[in-house]
């Protein structure tokens, strides 16, 4: 008999060799209907996994982040089974489960069409019906060279050739498709109830353009219909909403082919993006921040002391001036420590905190560049707080209810990883235990939930990262807390303590929007444009039916403009409803449409972007509410 404890905490006996499936059954026979792989001491495992030994067992469904993974990777081998029943002869390469889906590499002489994804996903409709088995199987891996050999699958017999001699290799079988695969998968084709082919892209084998360009189809799949519209109609949404188009649209910025990943910003963007940077100054000052400007050239050898030439001069743009070597920063942080060692500190001046809103450069391949998320030119809003060991964990707590505060402005849900030590880092262990020990306790005296995310660290230190989530429910990296010891020794930064003597303060890296650049992008897609009005680069139209109110119209936008509203006046010959319609179209929050009655009266009738006709209303109770409505950031 083997001991079995369950996700309640609550041990089971069973007889040795029950499968995952079968204790499933005796937990609750909805359970196993919904069941898709388990967890047995901490691997995941395919229902069919026999329990020899005493451990914790957790049935994994749809709803599980390892369940999502065995369900889309069964779904990428129905997908390459189907591919194979209609183009005979095509090689296949890799099929993972990946965020929202899955993809095949396929090697094949066929073009692949949008007419063939509609093909293949019948036959994969076939297949699921078929509702085959999916069968592990080990075998040695002079099997698996010969098996795969004999199939012509030369992908497959070099993955194999650079497994370790030692590892075990496996197969799964689903009717008379056979596959190099570790699993885990669902246990049939006939679990599969919801799926969608996407597209189809080029992909060099593993990733380098040296190697052969296959093609991969892309889908998704999902336990319900209902999540797999709901899904596909967000991504219909987020077409809609993509930055780079409404960017376009609304003549806020581009990125143009003289200057690929390096934004240009046009006079509606520098509002918003203005709009926000005076925000940021004012949150920074009433949480007792001073800036500072550093240059975005210094010398290389700077970045050799940092550690960023070691760890990063492959993403870094260099120059020569007056014979020597420099570099355009990537980074703010070592500029910070300058500007902190210009002058002798002392334990009382502690903590010291100091933003910039910094331009920094990093060489991205053009293949990753996109819009304004990722790019070669940016503005981080960094800031660096330099502080004794006894006051790590409070000011990294300000700074979680800093980020806290400003994604709540916006409206923005968000979750927390915690990120450990990268292979490629500076200083010692123990040093990086210290900091990580610290970030964890100031997330629990928080009472914060987080997820650890192991080896993503910066190579200087650990980190707190904030993944906001925006009205379409995808996430985005942006607020980051690092903590780092490794630094100040880098640089023999000091205080004097106490006792006289010189001490090495602690530093800490944060940002808040992560950058500007990307933060705007985020903030177009979220609100589609349509920016709440303190951010709106034009806050007010105002429009005249007819020439006969012009003047008075003028009269009212030069009374907004002196009272710092961003208005304009629609003075064109054109048909009132064709102006609203373009005021519509441009997002702007307010208009004020002005004929005779409202010349005669002094007021204005009121629409809304939202709500549309709101009514006659007087002009001084409108500028009321509207500056209420800015002052308060709604």
């Amino acid at each position: 008999m083997v001991n079995i404890t369950l996700k309640d905490g609550s041990v089971k006996q069973y007889e040795a060799g029950t499968t995952v499936m079968q204790i499933a059954e005796d937990i609750s026979k909805g359970l196993a209907k919904n069941a898709l792989v388990g967890r047995f001491n901490d691997r995941v495992v395919d229902l069919s996994f026999p329990v020899e030994e005493n451990g914790t067992l957790e049935i994994l469904t749809f709803e599980s982040e390892q369940g999502r993974d065995a369900y889309r990777h069964t779904s990428s081998h129905v997908l390459a089974q189907a591919v194979q029943r209609l183009f005979p002869g095509t090689k296949l390469a890799i099929g993972p489960a990946i965020d929202d889906g899955f993809y095949y590499d396929f090697d094949t002489e066929v073009t692949f069409t949008p007419d063939d994804l509609a093909k293949i996903e019948a036959e994969m409709e076939k297949i699921i019906k078929e509702d085959l088995p999916l069968v592990r199987k080990e075998i040695s891996r002079e099997e698996a060279i010969a098996f795969f050999k004999e199939k012509g699958e030369n992908y497959k017999v070099e993955l194999i050739e650079d497994l370790p001699e030692d590892a075990g290799i496996s197969v799964y079988q689903q009717g008379d498709f056979i596959d190099l695969c570790a699993g885990p998968h669902v246990p049939s084709t006939g679990k599969i109830k919801a799926f969608k082919l996407m597209s189809v892209a080029g992909a060099y084998w593993r990733g380098s353009e040296k190697n052969k360009m296959l093609q991969r189809i892309y889908g998704t799949s999902f336990a319900k219909k209902a999540d797999l519209d709901e899904y596909l109609y967000r991504l219909e949404e987020a077409k809609k909403r993509d930055h780079r188009k409404l960017g376009q649209e609304l003549k806020l910025f581009a990125v143009m082919d003289e200057g690929p990943g390096f934004p240009f910003f046009f006079p509606k963007g520098m509002v918003l993006r203005n709009e926000l940077e005076n925000y940021w100054r004012q949150i920074h000052r009433e949480w007792r921040y001073n800036e500072i400007k550093t240059p975005i050239i210094l010398n290389q050898e700077l970045w050799k002391r940092s550690g960023h030439w070691n760890h990063y001069k492959e993403n870094m743009y260099t120059t020569t001036i007056d014979e020597e070597a420099y570099a355009i920063k990537p980074m703010n942080c070592p500029g910070a420590i300058l500007v902190y060692s210009s002058e002798l500190h002392s334990y009382r001046d502690l903590p010291i905190r100091i933003a910039e809103l910094g331009l920094v450069h990093r060489h991205e391949l053009s293949g990753a560049l996109h819009g304004l998320m990722r790019v070669r030119s940016f503005t981080q809003d960094d800031a660096h707080i330099f502080c004794l060991p006894e006051q790590i964990t409070d000011e990294i707590k300000g700074v979680i209810d800093l980020v806290d505060s400003v994604y709540k402005m916006f409206g923005f849900p968000y979750h927390v990883e915690l990120s450990t030590k990268p292979e490629k880092y500076m200083g010692s262990d123990e040093a990086w235990e210290t900091a990580t020990s610290a970030l964890e306790n100031a997330l629990r005296e928080k009472g914060m939930e987080y997820k650890i995310n192991p080896g993503d660290g910066a190579f200087y230190g650990p980190k707190i990262d904030f993944h906001l989530q925006d009205s379409l429910g995808r996430t985005w990296q942006c607020g980051t807390i690092q903590l780092d010891f490794q630094m100040p020794e880098k640089f023999e930064i000091s205080y004097i303590g106490e006792d006289g003597q010189k001490h090495r303060p602690v530093m800490i890296h944060r940002v808040v929007f992560g950058s500007i650049e990307r933060f705007i992008g985020i903030l177009t897609e979220h609100y589609a444009g349509a920016f709440p009005t303190w951010l709106a680069p034009v806050q007010v139209k105002v429009i005249p039916i007819t020439e006969r109110q012009l003047e008075y119209a003028q009269k009212l936008g030069e009374e907004l403009f002196a009272e710092g509203i961003r208005v304009e006046v629609d003075e064109r010959s054109e048909k009132v409803g064709y102006k609203i319609r373009e005021a519509q179209m441009e997002k702007v929050p307010y208009m004020l449409v002005v004929g005779d009655k409202e010349l005669a009266s002094g007021a204005v009738a009121l629409r809304t972007r939202k709500e549309g006709d709101r009514g006659t209303m007087d002009f001084d109770e409108f500028k009321k509410l509207l500056h209420e409505e800015i002052r308060q950031k709604k």
